[in-house]
């Protein structure tokens, strides 16, 4: 599994100003956006969760060799049976989901299983969000920009809100991709924004770079 702009977008971009003692990365991939929440906070619990037996053992090596080990830990298991085994709610709840469509399926069946929209629903993701969350948690989530209302819609019906929405572009003259959202059980007014990421072919945009510096060694 590579690290991809999407994790560490979402990982970057993820609102912790509240403190969050307890985080939770549904689909681990490599553990990346796990190890960005240990970076940048002291929750002093992050585990995660991966279903893939090459995507775990990668996930729990990389947990390991890094400087947070000991507040890092994945779990082995579908997030179904996750759900209905552990009893104890989460402060933030944070995924980068599947989401590309059956066009992907000539892919390697643990890429095609990654990327595939059928191995984790939206309706299944924020089901399982709403109960392993706590009263007062935070949500986010990086998905397709043409996938934001019905996501949203799913989410309402899970008693999930939009507190915060951006939605991003991959140069100046290109359409919007991608949306991420962060959600609570809170209604609040939604701040929204806009990201691009390029001018042009790797000339980064300052507010990019802002995001993501620490988490990038060229920049």
């Amino acid at each position: 599994m590579k690290v991809g702009t999407d994790g560490v977008l979402l990982g970057a971009w993820a609102n912790l100003d509240f403190y969050p003692n307890s985080i939770l990365d549904i689909g681990a991939g490599t553990g990346l956006i796990a190890l960005m929440m240990a970076q940048r906070c002291d929750a002093e619990t992050i585990d995660a969760i991966e279903l893939n037996d090459a995507a775990y053992e990668q996930t729990v090596e990389n947990f390991e060799s890094s400087d947070w080990g000991d507040r890092l830990f994945c779990y082995h298991a579908s997030l179904a049976e996750f759900t209905d085994e552990i009893e104890e709610k989460y402060d933030f709840i944070i995924s980068n989901p599947p989401f590309y469509t059956s066009t992907y399926k000539e892919l390697t069946e643990e890429r095609a299983m990654a990327r595939h929209s059928e191995s984790l629903t939206y309706a299944d993701l924020l089901e399982s969000t709403s109960k392993l969350l706590s009263e007062n948690g935070n949500c986010a989530f990086i998905i397709p920009f043409d996938e934001e209302e019905n996501f949203l819609k799913i989410a309402e019906e899970n008693k999930l809100y939009p507190n915060r929405i951006t939605r991003v572009k991959g140069a100046v003259n290109t359409v919007v991709k991608r949306s991420l959202l962060q959600l609570s059980f809170l209604k609040t007014e939604t701040i929204r924004s806009e990201l691009t990421l390029e001018l042009s072919r790797h000339n980064y945009t300052e507010e990019y770079q802002s995001l993501v510096q620490d988490f990038y060694l060229k920049l």
